[in-house]
Parts: C-alpha cells; structure tokens; sequence
C-alpha cells in the first residue's frame, strides 16, 4: 500500500490528532472529524447532549494551533454586532472606529448557535462563505487560518431558531455525538480526577503551526483519485436530486454542488490522515453521512414515517454501485 511521504506537516498533525484523542476520550469521530475541517478549510456543526465534551475538543485543538480562540454563547438577546463588530465613537477628533468582534479570530466556538434568533445566525453567513465581514461601507478581511465549530443541543428545543437550510449548507459537515461506552466513561472519569489533582497527562501537547496546515492542505490536493472515485461521489450527489425508487418518495430536495466538492475534499482528508497517497471508495462512504444528513430535505411523508436522514444516506450508499 503506498503512503504519503513523511513530512512535518503530516508528523505534526498525526501528533495533535494523537493527543486530542488522549483528551477527548470516547469521541473518536468528533476529534477526527474536528481536524479534518481545519484541513479542508471548512466549518462544523456538532449536535450531541451536554455534557459530551463538543466545548472541551475544540478548546484542546485551540491550544494546539497557533492562531486565537474565542467563545461565543449564543443567546435569545444576542445583536449581530456583539459577533462582527461595530463602531466606536471617538470623542478625541469627532470620528467612528470599527471595533472588532470575536469573529475576527482563527477559531470559532458557537455554542448553542440554535439558540439565538435568525438575524444573529445569518451574521455568520457572509463570515463562513466568505471569510469576511462587511460593515457599512467598508469589508474587512477575516484570517487565512479561520474555523467555525457550532453546536446545537437536540434534546431542548422550547427557545430554539432552527438554522436555516442556506446557513446548514456552509457547513461542511454536521457530526452528531453520542455517549461514551461504559470502559470510555470509566477512562473519562480517570482523565477528569488526575487533572482535577494535577497530575500530568501522558505526554506533552503538540504544537501545530498555521504554515504545516497550509501545507497538509496542499499535500491534500496533491492525493490521487481515480476517476472511478470521482465519478461515484458524482453519482451520490445526483442521487439525491433524482432519487432511485427505493427513496423517491423520502427526499424533497437534495445536496447543492457543495455536497459534490465536500465529499471530495474531505474523502482526501481522511486519506491523507490514514498516511495514504491515494483516495478509495470507502473514504467516501466514511464522510457521506456527515456531509449529507444537513444538505437532505425530506419528505412530509418520510416525517410521517420517523423516516432520518441518516436512513435515507444508508439506502443510498446501498444502492449505488461501488466502483
């Protein structure tokens, strides 16, 4: 099996990846989904109960960047400028300043995103799709190394804006945790003591210069993938536009050209992760749910029917032949 040459860039990522997961015990899926997003430029949404460590993986990974982190709690009574920024009054000479917000910083903790009104959600919009803010007249540049990790809980919705399907697409994937299994909590509960009596971790944190994910993302592109492979993650995106009978009747709307270009830049990130130089069939598979469950819109007939998103994908990766 050939493998990606060995670099810093892959050294240093493969050791970060490592030691998030010595920390964020019991959610392997969150983790490698968190750097694949860093690597792919993208955005997450994570959706799981509280308690599931969704803060905890991205303060770990902040720490391990060069770049800044900010929080962001989402609340009823939130303004779109308490996230972009707004204009400051300067006595001295008469004029007004642009302040900055949070969102002028590499990483993005959107907790509870769900809970604040549409008006502050579409604040993100223009930021995720396009790496800037506008403010009246003038638009300001957000930085090259920039990531947004939303959270949403699914078990309180009393107070809740559903996000709207335009802001769900500029997410690249939308991951959904779960609890731990009982020898994960047991370790969790282990980790959780020995920090609260400050004994070391088991190794020292890594740190991952903005420069070695430029490259890893560069060294993505480079990954070959057979035209087979291209062709297949075609035929899952037209698959859910023109769905085969078996789920004709489940989806009302399918995946926009982003759901294409997301299973192919992430399907190369997890090939590269694994230390591959090629991209195969099952690194598409792998993604699929992820990238597809927020792009479907399904059927009232499919609602009638406790028919997810996640059944629909499953039907789908079973009927379209694997290259």
């Amino acid at each position: 099996m050939n493998t990606t040459s060995p670099n810093p860039a892959y050294a240093a990522i493969s050791q970060a990846q490592e030691y998030l997961q010595s920390k964020i015990i019991g959610q392997k899926v969150l983790v490698e989904r968190l750097i694949m997003a860093l690597l792919c430029d993208g955005h997450l949404l994570v959706e799981g109960a509280p308690g599931l460590a969704k803060t905890r993986a991205i303060k770990e990974l902040a720490e391990l960047i060069e770049g800044d982190f900010h929080r962001i709690q989402f609340t009823p009574d939130l303004l779109p400028s308490d996230i972009t920024g707004t204009e400051i009054y300067r006595p001295e000479d008469g004029s007004f300043k642009f302040q900055k917000g949070p969102i002028f910083h590499n990483l993005i903790l959107a907790d509870e995103i769900n809970r604040a009104p549409a008006k502050v959600q579409s604040a993100l919009l223009e930021a995720m799709a396009e790496h800037q803010i506008s403010f009246g007249r003038e638009t300001f540049p957000l930085a090259d190394l920039f990531l947004v990790m939303a959270t949403q809980n699914p078990i309180e919705q009393e107070g809740t804006y559903p996000l709207p399907e335009a802001q769900l697409d500029r997410f690249l994937m939308h991951v959904v945790v779960d609890y731990p299994d009982a020898t994960a909590e047991m370790a969790i509960l282990n980790l959780v003591r020995n920090e609260n009596a400050g004994v070391a971790g088991p190794s020292q944190p890594p740190v991952v210069t903005q420069s070695e994910i430029f490259s890893a993302r560069q060294a993505m592109l480079d990954l070959h993938m057979a035209e087979s492979v291209e062709n297949y993650i075609v035929a899952l995106t037209m698959a859910t536009r023109q769905p085969p009978e078996s789920v004709a009747s489940w989806i009302e709307y399918g995946g926009s050209p982003r759901a294409t270009i997301a299973l192919d830049i992430c399907a190369r990130a997890l090939a590269w992760l694994q230390g591959r130089d090629f991209v195969t069939p099952d690194d598409v598979q792998n993604v699929a749910h992820d990238i597809l469950r927020h792009r479907l819109i399904l059927t009232f007939e499919a609602d009638a029917q406790a028919i997810t998103a996640d059944q629909v994908i499953d039907t789908l990766l079973e009927t379209i032949p694997v290259p």
